[in-house]
């Protein structure tokens, strides 16, 4: 039985159809780039000459990693990115979302880095946004880099019609640091945004940084207020008011309990929401936690912190600073410290003369001083010494004395001689 003429007709069609499908097409054509605000690039192409008239185009591209690979009938693409190292977009002409198909040829281009030495370019860029109100960014001077080089900071977000310059800029020894406002507003979806930020100075001699700072991940909140404590059935309990900007399902807390007594802390963490308005209408909401194991007789001292959580925000690490201490319970005498403070190093020193007394008695009885025999020779002839010259000088006014006799006894006999 014969096949119908119409019937061969349609099934040539479909086999030419699949032939051109499955043929690779001409590649994109003008494929161009451009920088928008400060970290917005965009790659714009035209569709491929000669392509086949029943191919419905798409267009395969991704970077030189071949990182974020998209089939899109799109002929734009746009990405932000820091603009510290060359990047480059890949893309190619196919007739089909289908990622078997056959795709053209790629066709490449590139933005090149920034000009000027790497460096000099800042180091350690990064940037905290204070409590859902402002933004401060800090960072290192470069390797290659005059110490009295003046920097600028530029920052844009979707929010803000231009590029905006800082100019708070501070010095706080190597570290410099600048603020600027960014507040959330009424726009529900601002904190899903990020901020383009870069650095560079005014002459033009070092090389410029960029960072990209994703809101969500970097937010912290200002510290709490403590507003009472009190004791309830051997429970401190410790309530305070968070930040404002803040709802309380998006906050953790750490309470830090100060024990005067044992000079010792305990920290006590917080996931869950015991927390309500302050008062009707406002944005201030107050919360509470319990402390066990507490005594009323004890003094304690209790301070806050908070950082923000998985529920609302990518960055869970950025701890608020320490709230302002409060106290609570019965404080420890001072004159009491005071009066031992100074009584016991009079009773140290005390006790040290008594015992250097007693060991230097002691050291006497247990080795007895040894007799000099030195002194002791000179004990035994030493008299006799004396003695002999208390003779040799008798003996010699004796004599003389003998002598002065005799002359006298000589000159009587002459005289008695002489007529």
């Amino acid at each position: 039985m014969e096949r119908p003429t119409w019937l061969c007709g349609l099934w040539a069609l479909l086999l030419c159809a699949g032939a051109a499908l499955s043929e690779s097409q001409p590649p994109v054509t003008n494929l161009s780039v451009s920088i928008e605000n400060l970290c917005t690039v965009i790659w714009t192409w035209n569709p491929p000459e000669g392509a086949s008239p029943n191919c419905s185009l798409s267009y395969l591209s991704y970077f030189h990693d071949k990182k974020e690979r998209r089939i899109a009938p799109e002929t734009r693409r746009s990405i932000e990115v820091p603009l510290n190292e060359k990047i480059c977009l890949q893309v190619a002409s196919q007739c089909s979302t289908n990622e078997s198909e056959n795709p053209s040829t790629l066709v490449e281009k590139c933005i090149s880095p920034p000009e000027g030495d790497p460096e000099s370019a800042v180091t350690e860029l990064q940037c905290v946004w204070h409590n859902l109100s402002y933004m401060t960014c800090s960072w290192l001077p470069g390797k290659n880099t005059s110490p009295d080089t003046n920097y600028t900071l530029y920052y844009w977000h979707r929010s803000l019609g231009k590029i905006l310059q800082c100019e708070n800029i501070h010095r706080r020894g190597q570290h410099i640091d600048c603020s600027f406002d960014l507040t959330k507003g009424n726009d529900s979806s601002f904190d899903q945004n990020s901020v383009q930020i870069m650095v560079k100075d005014n002459a033009g001699k070092i090389r410029p940084s960029f960072i990209i700072v994703p809101l969500p991940s970097h937010v912290k909140p200002d510290p709490p207020h403590i507003t009472s404590l009190f004791f309830k059935d051997s429970n401190l309990h410790v309530q305070w008011e968070n930040p404002q900007n803040f709802v309380s399902p998006c906050l953790s807390y750490e309470v830090e309990v100060n024990n005067s007594q044992t000079e010792t802390h305990d920290t006590f963490y917080d996931e869950e929401n015991k927390c309500e308005n302050s008062e009707f209408g406002s944005k201030v909401t107050s919360c509470f936690m319990m402390v066990p194991g507490v005594t009323p007789d004890t003094f304690y001292t209790v301070r806050i912190r908070v950082k923000t959580n998985k529920f609302c925000y990518d960055d869970v690490k950025l701890w608020s600073n320490w709230s302002k201490p409060m106290s609570i319970g019965k404080k420890p005498n001072s004159t009491f410290y005071i009066s031992m403070l100074l009584i016991i190093p009079v009773i140290v020193a005390g006790a040290i003369i008594v015992l250097l007394l007693y060991l230097k008695r002691l050291k006497i009885i247990i080795f007895p001083p040894i007799p000099d025999p030195g002194k002791i020779f000179k004990e035994m002839f030493g008299d006799q010494n004396d003695d002999t010259l208390h003779w040799k000088k008798y003996d010699i006014c004796e004599k003389q004395s003998k002598e002065e006799t005799d002359s006298v006894v000589l000159i009587e006999n002459l005289k008695k001689v002489t007529p």
